[in-house]
């Protein structure tokens, strides 16, 4: 299973953004190689409008099965999302990546 991560920072201690459409990275992580991966999203600082929908169609394309933000993406990026059959869960705001991580697997993170 793979699980995207709204994050600040590109480690397990990083610090999650509860941010979702300008969120500074997407950290994914590959249950199955046990692998962390990083895509630098700060590019979309700069993006006046769209910027939810964009950060949705990066999503989209890398696929992941799990989406664990703080707080959620707006209407138009959920549709996007919609469409991907992506489970997405809210409430990690305050977390670094690695206590999100676990506060998905122990049922503790909130529905979208």
């Amino acid at each position: 299973m793979k699980i995207a991560f709204t994050t600040k920072g590109t480690e397990w201690d990083s610090i999650m953004d509860p941010r979702f459409g300008r969120t500074e990275f997407i950290t994914l992580y590959d249950e199955e190689k046990d692998e962390l991966t990083n895509i630098d999203n700060r590019s979309i600082e700069s993006v006046a409008h769209g910027a939810s929908p964009q950060t949705a169609q990066k999503l989209f394309d890398l696929n992941p099965d799990v989406l664990i933000t703080g707080n959620g993406p707006g209407g138009n990026a959920g549709r996007v999302l919609a469409q991907a059959n992506l489970k997405i869960f809210v409430g990690a705001g305050n977390m670094t990546v690695k206590e999100a991580y676990n506060a998905y697997k122990n049922g503790e993170l909130k529905g979208f």
